[in-house]
């Protein structure tokens, strides 16, 4: 059903009033006709439900129980376009897929094709410029999915790791959301998935991609997830868009990736630093290290949201051969367990981080920042954590 139809005449309330909520806000003056319109930005307790047909929920804002009546950009989204949308999702390497497969279809296809969702402009921002014949790249996120009654035509869960536990509080809960990506498709979609992603019942033509058995690409972009990653976008391009294997390959051998995706920020005093902001979890952050070759000191730490640090923690203890610092509240837990190893330090923020891996980095070596922990309460968001650092690096 078009969006147009389903809220036409309609009392709609948009709760939220972010980036997204303001999106909902121009795309339901520009082509919608409703009975009327607000905007609300309060807890769930003072809405009255009773007041409204349809209350269109930003996706940061947690509520249960979950009414009937709650909406979201994403599903209205999909109910129109499910059928040209290929939705990725993951715990991490999302962005970098997204926009692989974006860059790719463009140099593939001679369509029509938009890059939509968690990773640029909300996705009713491109409601005008989609006809019959675009191919939406769609990265969800798992509160862009959540409560989500429909799923994309081509699905992709990349991975499942252990975060956003201050929302989700389980690992299962986070779960059951990103599996909406594929929970509503049918016989004729498609669903490609990581293989540690848990059983999912789905409709859909399944096929699982291994981690340990990737297509291998002259990739610009370091490291076996991005392998991984590539897999993915390969498979897909030529396997359902039908592309040109040669061609497909090139593209993807051409991306050079996203900043904060362990960018090369420069050569400071003999120092090659690096900027791995993006990292938000222990299994990145490993990842990370052993995708650089010259890796001597590894910064790590930030928000602590429960999240689990065993393997992490294991990881700094079997691997003596880098320095570790280790900072804020997420850093403190990891270096309570630490503290008596000499390679460990504890600093208080990133800025003194960065100061001391100067002082201790050999020359011709590399420094990491992959914090393995969110920004938040220290930076807006890991996007400018990741300018601090590097301002921080480039600050002579």
């Amino acid at each position: 059903m078009k969006i147009s139809e389903r809220l036409k005449d309609k009392r709609i309330l948009i709760w939220g009033y972010g980036r997204e909520g303001k999106s909902t806000e121009r795309f339901i003056k520009n082509f919608c006709r409703v009975k009327s319109l607000d905007i609300f930005e309060g807890k769930a307790d003072e809405i009255d439900e009773s007041l409204y047909d349809y209350i269109i929920k930003s996706p940061g804002i947690n509520v249960e129980p979950y009414s009937e009546k709650y909406t979201s950009q994403t599903e209205l989204f999909l109910e129109e376009f499910s059928s040209q949308t290929v939705g990725i999702t993951g715990t991490k390497g999302k962005s970098t897929t997204s926009t692989m497969t974006y860059r790719v279809l463009l140099s593939c296809l001679n369509e029509n094709v938009l890059l939509v969702g968690n990773i640029g402009l909300p996705c009713l921002d491109y409601y005008d410029k989609v006809n019959k014949d675009t191919v939406i790249v769609y990265e969800m996120s798992c509160h862009q999915l959540n409560h989500n009654k429909f799923s994309p035509h081509i699905a992709v869960f990349l991975n499942l790791y252990e975060d956003h536990l201050d929302y989700y509080k389980t690992k299962e809960n986070y779960f059951g959301t990103k599996k909406n990506i594929t929970a509503h498709q049918s016989e004729n979609d498609y669903f490609f998935y990581g293989d540690n992603v848990p059983f999912i019942e789905t409709a859909a033509h399944k096929k699982m991609i291994s981690f340990n058995k990737p297509m291998r690409f002259d990739m610009k972009l370091k490291g076996a997830h991005n392998q991984f990653n590539a897999t993915f976008v390969y498979t897909i391009c030529t396997e359902i868009f039908g592309c040109e294997g040669e061609k497909v390959k090139k593209a993807i051998e051409d991306f050079n990736g996203l900043t904060h995706r362990m960018e090369y920020v420069g050569s400071v005093g003999g120092i090659e630093f690096y900027n791995d902001s993006i990292s938000t979890i222990p299994e990145a952050t490993i990842v990370a290290i052993n995708s650089i070759q010259n890796v001597k000191t590894v910064i790590i730490g930030g928000m602590d949201r429960h999240i689990h640090y065993d393997i992490l923690v294991e990881f700094i203890k079997n691997h003596a051969e880098y320095n570790y610092i280790l900072s804020y509240e997420s850093g403190k837990r990891i270096y309570e367990q630490v503290s008596s190893l000499s390679y460990c330090l504890y600093e208080n923020d990133l800025v003194s981080s960065v100061k001391k891996a100067k002082e201790i980095t050999p020359e011709g070596c590399a420094c990491l920042f992959s914090p393995a922990a969110a920004s938040y309460g220290y930076f807006k968001n890991f996007e400018e954590r990741g300018d601090a650092y590097k301002a921080a690096v480039l600050e002579f």
